[in-house]
C-alpha cells in the first residue's frame, strides 16, 4: 500500500483544475493499493487556484499570496493517513511545491527547475518514508 498524488490517478485537483493521469501509476494500481492524496486540497485550497512555487520555505502563489498555512494543514491531514495505514512508500508528482520529488520550480515563476523536494515530500522523508516521483516508476 502506497500514498499517491491524486492528480496522477486522474483526479482533477491540480491548480488548473485538471489532472496528470499517468499510465505507469495506473499500471502500479493494477498491482497494489494506492491511496490518493492531495495535501493542497486537504488544506482547504480551492481548485482551480493560483499556481504556487516554493520560495525560502514558503509556498507563494503567482500573485504574492502565501499558501503555506493551507499546505501545512493539508500535510498534517495527509500524515494521518500515513499513520493509519502504516505507509512506507509514496509516489508523488514531480515539480509541485507540495508533492515535488527531486525537481521543483525555483520560485520565480520562470519555468526554471531546480533540484529539491516539496513540503509534503520533505515531511514524508523526515518520517523515513521512501518517496519517488512518477518519473522514477
Amino acid at each position: 500500500m502506497k500514498l499517491c498524488s491524486a492528480c496522477l490517478l486522474g483526479i482533477n485537483c491540480r491548480y488548473k483544475g485538471d489532472n496528470k493521469l499517468n499510465q505507469k501509476v495506473l499500471d502500479l494500481l493494477g498491482k497494489e493499493m494506492l491511496i490518493p492524496v492531495c495535501p493542497e486540497q486537504l488544506g482547504g485550497l480551492m481548485t482551480p487556484r493560483n499556481p504556487g512555487e516554493l520560495n525560502e520555505g514558503r509556498v507563494i502563489d503567482n500573485h504574492g499570496g502565501d499558501q503555506t498555512n493551507n499546505i501545512v494543514l493539508g500535510i498534517t491531514e495527509a500524515m494521518k493517513l500515513v499513520e493509519l495505514y502504516d505507509i512506507k512508500e509514496a509516489v508523488l508528482k514531480q515539480k509541485s511545491p507540495t508533492c515535488g520529488c527531486g525537481k521543483i520550480y525555483d520560485g520565480t515563476f520562470s519555468g526554471k527547475l531546480i533540484d529539491g523536494d516539496g513540503l509534503f515530500t520533505k515531511a514524508l522523508k523526515e518520517k523515513g518514508i521512501n518517496v519517488i516521483s512518477e518519473e522514477e516508476l
